[in-house]
């Protein structure tokens, strides 16, 4: 599903924060720091979300969007709000230290020439993430394609020839965090069947695929002409240790993401397609037999 575009965002229902005449993109770490602020208030006081609120002089939706990781979180919102709730100083100076940390600059926070400027989002909440699940329909996710395959579906997607080897080094960036997290690619097999960047780009990228468990990456094949929902459209979810998991869904030159009940369905077609999907030993052999087919 990341394959095509190096986006996220465009239309994110994660929103934008106007602050101090700026607008700001949530990032991942305003998912980690919003869930620790939720569960001090409800371990730790007994303030409804309301009389949290406006406690702390904010109204009752932007405590919301703070605790659901929807806005931009500063450290001085977090010493604002851990002040009102009256925690112990080591645990406010911990959380605070933490926001403060988790506000550093990652490689994405800086615009690179050619690339969508939105694949910043999608990359720090990669950054932040402890498992990785894709579903890709028609290409190879990107997380896992190689370099010539990866050229040659963005020059099919419309990109410039000029900016293909910045979006490539992006894309190479973001490949960085898999030995970091649990990661699983649920492919379609037509997606191992089109030629990305001509038949030896394709053959590069299979072998590439078959060496994927060898790296603790698990690929899983799930085969053509099965009637199924998930045929609707690509999508990754990402899973974190301290916040409930994310949805991004990519569209032509821009993506959405969704959050807490939206991602509950696509719980369940994740189910169905750890179902219906070859294992991953299955799917080794078959990416090896359609490989001597080329």
């Amino acid at each position: 599903m990341i394959a095509s575009a190096e986006s996220a965002g465009g239309n994110c229902r994660c929103g934008k924060e106007v602050v101090s005449g700026q607008r700001k993109t949530p990032q991942a770490r305003d998912r980690t720091i919003g869930a620790q602020l939720r569960a001090v208030r409800l371990e730790q006081t007994t303030l409804n979300l309301e009389a949290a609120a406006h406690a702390v002089g904010w109204s009752p939706a932007t405590l919301s969007r703070t605790e659901n990781g929807k806005r931009h979180i500063t450290s001085e919102d977090v010493s604002a709000v851990l002040a009102v709730y009256g925690v112990p100083v080591a645990q406010r100076d911990e959380l605070i230290e933490s926001a403060r940390a988790g506000a550093q600059a990652g490689w994405w926070s800086r615009p690179l020439p050619g690339v969508l400027p939105d694949v910043g989002t999608l990359a720090s909440y990669e950054s932040t993430a402890v498992g990785l699940t894709d579903w890709s329909l028609g290409v190879v996710p990107g997380l896992l394609q190689t370099e010539r395959y990866a050229a040659g579906f963005m020059l099919a997607d419309g990109a410039e020839a000029r900016d293909v080897e910045m979006r490539w080094l992006a894309r190479l960036r973001r490949q960085q965090v898999l030995p970091k997290v649990e990661y699983v690619a649920f492919i379609h097999e037509g997606a191992l069947r089109t030629p990305f960047g001509g038949v030896d780009a394709l053959r590069e990228q299979l072998d590439h695929l078959r060496e994927a468990s060898s790296k603790g990456y698990s690929v899983r094949i799930v085969r053509e002409h099965l009637p199924h929902r998930a045929l609707l459209h690509s999508w990754m979810m990402l899973h974190y240790s301290q916040a409930p998991p994310v949805l991004n869904i990519e569209l032509y030159r821009s993506s959405v993401f969704l959050h807490d009940s939206e991602v509950h369905v696509y719980e369940d077609v994740l189910s169905e397609l750890a179902d219906l999907a070859l294992s991953s030993a299955e799917s080794r052999s078959m990416i090896g037999r359609l490989r001597e087919g080329l």
